[in-house]
Parts: structure tokens; sequence; C-alpha cells
């Protein structure tokens, strides 16, 4: 049996009290999914690859390295995604330029005030979806403030309009939007797969841990390989898609204007 990201965190105890309770069970995918890529932008994994350490230091929410090695996972799962005409849905974090509207994010970080947009020295903005996995004319963008996609956004009247059963989650960060976003589609109701390799987060433990406790109470925690394979064996022609709008998602592009600096 293959061994799971998060086995060298527990105790035995640990692995005693889920079997005994039967969590961990396995739920299965539904039959009309679509694939949720959450924040992932240059405020949750940097402008570029690199060393955790140096992207916190432009990017306070970065998850680094990690986090492009999702982007690679991610942009393989969109590409299947799109052939076979599964949804895609997309999130960012929306912001007032005067930073007015963080409310409670600023309670519990620092830098959120001054640093959050994504400014000094690279006046790029935070939110800019990162452009290996743009998003294309037929999929479906959502600003959001709060770490679930489905709170304040119309992220369920979307996947209603679809006829989903099921959502495939991936993004940034593991144990924040993903965790939140995965926990709200389970309340929904909704089958719920968190795509291990297509996550990151910034604290390895936390990444581990959550995904542990997704798998065992709310989703099942699988590979990317699984899922591709799953998606390519759908029917053809399930959803009616959007016809295609060559601006969606423009004002979560690099083609939009730089945010001003919150300090001005």
């Amino acid at each position: 049996m293959a061994e799971n990201i998060w086995d060298k965190f527990l105790t035995e105890r640990d692995r005693q009290v889920f079997e005994a309770a039967g969590y961990g069970a396995r739920g299965g995918f539904g039959r009309r999914p679509a694939l949720l890529v959450v924040d992932v932008n240059y405020g949750f994994v940097g402008d570029k690859p690199e060393p955790i350490l140096e992207s916190i230091k432009r990017w306070m929410n970065s998850c680094g390295e990690d986090g492009w090695k999702a982007v690679a996972v991610i942009k393989k799962l969109i590409a299947v995604a799109r052939t076979k005409g599964i949804p895609v849905i997309y999130t960012t974090g929306v912001r007032r330029d005067d930073g007015w509207d963080q409310g409670a994010w600023a309670f519990k970080n620092t830098r959120v005030r001054k640093d959050y947009l994504g400014l000094k020295p690279n006046k790029l903005k935070s939110n800019v979806i990162v452009p290996e996995i743009a998003p294309g004319p037929k999929d479906i963008v959502i600003g959001k403030q709060k770490p679930s996609a489905f709170y304040g956004t119309p992220l369920q009247s979307y996947l209603t309009h679809l006829q989903c059963d099921s959502v495939l989650v991936t993004g940034t960060t593991t144990s924040g939007c993903v965790r939140a976003t995965a926990v709200d589609a389970f309340s929904a109701n909704y089958h719920v797969t968190v795509i291990e390799d297509a996550c990151a987060d910034r604290s390895q433990v936390s990444h581990a841990i959550n995904l542990c406790d997704l798998n065992a109470k709310y989703a099942d925690v699988v590979g990317s390989a699984e899922v591709m394979e799953y998606i390519r064996k759908l029917a053809d022609g399930l959803f009616e898609l959007p016809k295609g709008d060559p601006n969606v998602g423009r004002e979560f592009s690099l083609s939009n204007p730089p945010a001003m600096d919150a300090a001005q």
C-alpha cells in the first residue's frame, strides 16, 4: 500500500482511532465534476520559482518552490479538463488598492497592510493568476475576499447552473483556502476530491496534516494521475460551457495596471 504524505506524522494511536472510528472511507468521484483552481497567483506562489525564504521577502504568502511544483501539475489538469469540456473555475483575491477591505486578514499578520497587494520592489499585483495557467475564454474566474471559494461569491450558483455534482480542488494554500473550499463543498453535499500534488502550502507540516484531516472526513485526497485518468473516461459533451470571452480574467492578469503603493 502506498504511503500517504501524512503517515510519518501520525502516532500509532492516531492510526488506531481512524480505523476504529471508520474515518477515511473512499467517497468516490462524481459524474459531473468541475475543476477548481484556488488562488494560484503571484501572492501565493511568487512571480518565479525560488526557495520559499527568498520568495516571502517579496510575497508574504508565497509557498515558494512547492507552489510552482503544484503549478506544473495544475497546468496538466487544466489541459485535460479543457480537452474533455469539463468546467475550469479559478478564484483569486480582490482588494481595493488602498487595502481598506483587508478586514480580519490584518488581525493575524503584521505585513498585511503594507505587503499584501504585492508592491515593492516589483509593483505586481499579488492577485495576478500566474500566466503559466492563465484562464482561457471558456473558463470562469471568480474574485473572493475570504478563504473559501464559496463565501460571498457566486460559485455555488455557477455549479448549480452547470449541474455539477462534484468538485476537483487544486491550489493554495492547502491549510487555508483549499481546505475552506473543500469543507464548504462538502457542506453543500458535493463529492469532493482534493488533488494532493496540485496543492501547496507554506508549511510542510500544515500541508500534510490538513490533507490527512480532509481525507479522513471531507474529501478524497488523491494524486493527479488518477484524476486525469478519471476525466479522460468521462463522456464527451457533458457540459454547456460559456461560448467564450477573450477578456475573461483580464482584471487578474499582467495586462491589468499594477497596484498603487498602499503606503502612498
